[in-house]
């Protein structure tokens, strides 16, 4: 569910698990944690302690995975021996965390958050400090400055010219606002994480642990592996699945894309290309429901909407993205005469499917679960299910080991999460007590000029420079508090618009200068970084021009009459066909084209998608008259 790498066997990790004491200390966290989280979801009795308080309930969640963050990311950095230092802090956050879940009650009745007593308002800048030191470690110096630039902000608001200006606050009523605040901390991304998200982190750490990546693998080996260009195609397909459940970008890229970059550099693809297939095609497994990742649910929380809901509305985008990755890898096969090869041993579906049909029910299970019961529990339910079948299919329990290799990769993610969501919620926090945020999406729309179109790409380069510096997660909730509303304001779709944000957001992980699934996939390729990166950002032109689609055009995110979505749809898939084969310089039916006319076609296609009659008209004259041309010449070189 989170950026953070995984191991590819579980085997290596199990042998030491207990004779390290960092990692033991982080599955006993964890399994504290989890015990927590789901004695709450599920509203659990418990000898009087569950179900908790809700703001209670937060702050055991953040004493608890606060720390584990401090152990799984020491001072010396990821992989290093935790040492003194990383001890103490850990034993710090558990201890503040736990404080605050005592006083709760208080917080709540006696407005703490307004007038704190001296020592909730150490204890809460205590936790201020600690959560910039999480932040920095896990998500770098560039996070850092701009949550701990806002956390200080109310501080200084009221020196602040323009629509910076904000009303002040003391230091004491300052840190007491962003911990014990509604709105600070605890705010909105860390109780979809505590209430609704960790059942999905269970499920796609089981679903790795159990060879869930692997049947993925097999299965799009089965259906693509015989086609021509099979090799890129299984790449897409398989990362698009497996990244669908994991929500993890950069995992992705190192769990699938080892099997695949390999298989498409035997067939013919250059290493920089095949590191480009498999960044963008694990870069959009984020986008791909039914998980999507954490982003997802946050956005259903901003919008007040069901996860169904933005479910349902990223289903188009997401395979339109798809369809063009393979309309290119299709038209780079045809244009290079590539060979269609046949690895030995591939399975064929019927085998594939025999073989890992316990993963496709359980997928099934949690989508239909997704529509019936709450998301919160829906991915417990569809976790059980998954474990039995298992325990059906192959006859036996796992390991202790196993379990606790498992609980230490789930705990690992969340403490990823929470670690970056502290952070985060100093943000909101300040922007909420400032009242900065409305005034800053007010004097966007006064920037623009009133121009959505302008007001667009105002945002889309804010996303994406954004992206540069930020998690996805981080830099969506960012821009969901202060561009998001902009948009809204003037007329767009609210989820639209949100889905906007976290496009463009997302452009990061495959566009120099940070390209960090694309860096990553070319350490695997042997390609250099940038060249990957640039590659990915041709393959993946799709995400710069899908956001517009949607925002302009709401029927691509289901939303409007079956007529329209049908028509929209329709020329979508044309012209993002006619984008590929002007990029790839190979036309359908016509074969290689030359400079010229992929400049024709290009232009053709980018008229039919555009949401205006007259210019999807004009667009279909000039591929009408480009195609008669091509055609002619071809006629002539063959006479």
């Amino acid at each position: 569910m989170t950026d953070v790498t995984s191991s590819g066997s579980a085997e290596p990790r199990a042998v030491s698990i207990f004779a390290d004491r960092g990692r033991l200390a982080v599955v006993a966290l964890g399994v504290l944690g989890l015990c927590a989280i789901i004695l709450q979801t599920f509203n659990i009795q418990v000898a009087g302690l569950f179900p908790l308080l809700a703001n209670r309930f937060y702050y055991l969640v953040i004493g608890l995975y606060l720390a584990a963050s401090f152990l799984i990311f020491p001072l010396a950095g990821r992989g290093t021996p935790v040492r003194l230092i990383d001890a103490l802090t850990a034993v710090l956050s558990l201890g503040c965390g736990l404080y605050l879940c005592s006083v709760g009650e208080s917080i709540l009745t006696q407005g703490w958050d307004i007038i704190p007593p001296q020592q909730a308002a150490i204890v809460s800048g205590v936790t201020i400090a600690l959560s910039l030191e999480a932040v920095r470690r896990i998500g770098g110096t560039i996070l850092l400055v701009i949550c701990g630039t806002f956390a200080a902000y109310p501080l200084f608001a009221d020196a602040m010219p323009g629509f910076l200006w904000g009303p002040s606050f003391a230091l004491n009523e300052t840190v007491a606002s962003l911990v014990m605040g509604a709105e600070g901390v605890i705010g909105i991304p860390l109780r979809v994480v505590a209430d609704t998200l960790v059942g999905f982190i269970i499920f796609g750490s089981a679903l790795n642990i159990m060879g869930g990546g692997q049947f993925f693998m097999d299965f799009a080996n089965a259906l693509m592996g015989r086609t021509r260009g099979g090799p890129a195609k299984v790449a897409i397909l398989s990362s698009g699945l497996f990244g669908s459940l994991s929500g993890s970008v950069i995992s992705n890229v190192l769990t699938t894309g080892r099997l695949t970059i390999p298989a498409m550099q035997r067939t013919g693809y250059p290493a920089r290309y095949a590191a480009a297939v498999e960044a963008c095609a694990s870069t959009g497994g984020t986008l791909m429901p039914p998980v999507m990742g954490a982003v997802a649910f946050i956005m259903a929380s901003f919008l007040d909407t069901s996860y169904t809901t933005i479910m349902v509305a990223a289903v188009v985008p997401s395979v339109l993205y798809y369809l063009t990755l393979f309309f290119q890898v299709d038209l780079y096969a045809a244009r290079t005469n590539m060979q269609t090869t046949v690895a030995e041993g591939q399975p064929t579906v019927v085998e594939a499917l025999r073989d890992g049909w316990h993963h496709v029910l359980a997928l099934i299970a949690l989508v239909t679960l997704l529509f019936t019961v709450s998301p919160g529990r829906a991915a417990y339910y569809a976790t059980a299910l998954m474990l039995v079948m298992a325990l059906v299919r192959h006859r036996k329990l796992p390991t202790w080991e196993g379990v606790c290799v498992m609980i230490e990769d789930i705990t690992i993610n969340i403490a990823y999460l929470i670690g970056t969501l502290c952070g985060i919620g100093l943000v909101i926090g300040a922007l909420s007590i400032t009242g900065v945020g409305g005034a800053f999406s007010r004097e966007l729309i006064q920037y623009g000029g009133g121009s959505p179109f302008l007001l667009l790409v105002l945002g889309a380069i804010t996303s994406f420079i954004l992206g540069m510096g930020m998690t996805v997660s981080a830099c969506y909730i960012f821009l969901a508090t202060l561009l998001a509303p902009a948009l809204v304001d003037l007329g767009f779709s609210p989820i639209g618009s949100h889905l906007f944000v976290l496009y463009w957001g997302m452009l990061s992980y495959i566009t120099p200068p940070v390209a960090l699934a694309s860096i990553a996939a070319a350490q695997i390729s042997g390609a250099k970084g940038m060249e990957a990166g640039f590659t990915s950002m041709r393959l993946g032109i799709v995400l710069f021009v899908l956001p517009f689609l949607f925002v302009y055009q709401p029927a691509l995110i289901l939303d409007g009459a079956l007529v329209d979505v049908v028509l929209s749809v329709g020329t979508a898939v044309v012209g993002l066909a006619l984008v590929s084969c002007a990029l790839e310089g190979y036309l359908y039916g016509v074969g290689r084209i030359g400079m010229l006319a992929r400049v024709a076609v290009g232009v053709g296609a980018l008229m039919i998608v555009v949401p205006v009659r007259t210019v999807e008209l004009g667009g279909i004259a000039v591929m009408v008259v480009t195609v008669l041309i091509l055609l002619a010449k071809r006629r002539r070189q063959l006479a």
